[in-house]
């Protein structure tokens, strides 16, 4: 019998199968497509941790040059800023000449969009820790770089790592972009599927994406909480 042979003047059948059906909700797409799924998944995330981790990397030379040097805070923060209101797609097909139609590409993106969060948070950061503690380091005989290591940063870590929260999760939803030269994670599924009108393909990977933005959200708030005791031991207190 076909799938869609009737039963009645006006009714036909629906296939059995949930892929034939072309339904949003398919676990049968589960079960055929899950290591092109893991493979999706596994260069989302290669995407998005590198992508953070190198912007880290400038973030932090970068905002310590604007708390030094007074007149690099303008020039850091606005050239940042600019780089963050430029559309993904313009930013990807920019760096085309440079790296071509590579990872890198959507690497080096996802980097330049993150300094201007990093680089906000941390120099906010580090500017909030208190004159008195600076004080009382440097009267125990700690110099610029010990100062920095032992007393700084450790105080600026929460806004630091508040930074860092909201640029993976926007790089997690900017990777998805990457799909316009071909290494985008998910969101390569994502944008063949709504190219073939494939629900359950669209679906699965954007549920994905989702899950690993609040999975390495809760993730880094963890990270945070260990970090900083102090914090937790001040909220109770209060």
């Amino acid at each position: 019998m076909s799938p869609y042979e009737l039963t009645s003047p006006y009714e036909p059948v629906p296939p059995d199968d949930c892929l034939a059906r072309n339904d949003w909700v398919c676990g049968e797409y589960l079960t055929t497509r899950h290591q092109l799924l893991t493979d999706a998944t596994l260069e989302h995330l290669q995407l998005t941790g590198l992508s953070v981790l190198l912007g880290l990397v400038l973030a932090v030379p970068l905002a310590l040059l604007a708390r030094r040097k007074r007149w690099a805070a303008g020039p850091v923060l606005g050239v940042t800023t600019i780089l963050y209101t430029i559309p993904s797609l313009a930013m990807f097909s920019l760096l085309l000449p440079v790296y071509g139609l590579s990872a890198s590409v959507v690497i080096a993106g996802l980097v330049l969009y993150s300094l201007t969060l990093l680089v906000r948070n941390i120099l906010a950061g580090l500017q909030g820790v208190p004159a008195d503690a600076r004080e009382a380091a440097r009267g125990m005989g700690y110099g610029p770089l010990r100062l920095l290591l032992a007393v700084e940063l450790p105080l600026a870590l929460p806004a630091v790592m508040a930074g860092l929260r909201i640029a993976t999760v926007s790089a997690v939803s900017l990777a998805t972009v990457g799909a316009i030269v071909g290494y985008g994670g998910l969101g390569n599924l994502i944008y063949s599927g709504m190219n073939s009108f494939f629900k359950a393909q669209v679906l699965t990977a954007s549920v994905l994406c989702v899950l690993i933005a609040i999975a390495a959200d809760l993730l880094l708030l963890g990270v945070q909480r260990l970090l900083t005791p102090w914090e937790r031991a001040r909220r109770a207190a209060r």
